[in-house]
């Protein structure tokens, strides 16, 4: 029997220097969450992916190399992702370019820039 797709919007905004990262389900609002990532976890986990670019790398050991909670690695992970700084390729995750850090932080500022203007 196939699941249901569950219907929900994300949205990442940076607040404060951190970016926040909205889930919002359409039928079940108490499922609603937020979970924020700081700018220097943003970063160490930036380097952890440039770090081990050849190999991939994995949430569990960017959440070990850099002594991190899971849930700001897994905000600053998506976040890569969405903006195409990363890619995912049997479930490890790897830099889209050899300039991954760099990308991530321009995102990152962008974002912060358009949070500014508004």
């Amino acid at each position: 029997m196939p699941r249901s797709k569950r219907q929900r919007v994300v949205t990442i905004r940076v607040q404060d220097d951190h970016l926040e990262m909205r889930v919002i389900f359409a039928h079940q609002p108490d499922r609603n969450y937020m979970h924020r990532c700081s700018r220097d976890i943003f970063r160490e986990v930036a380097y952890a992916i440039e770090d081990h670019a050849a190999g991939g790398t994995t949430l569990e050991q960017i959440v070990h190399a850099i002594d991190a909670p899971y849930t700001q690695v897994n905000v600053a992970l998506a976040f890569m992702k969405e903006r195409g700084c990363v890619e995912i390729r049997h479930r490890r995750t790897y830099p889209a370019s050899d300039i991954v850090y760099e990308d991530a932080m321009i995102e990152f500022m962008h974002l912060a820039q358009c949070a500014e203007n508004h």
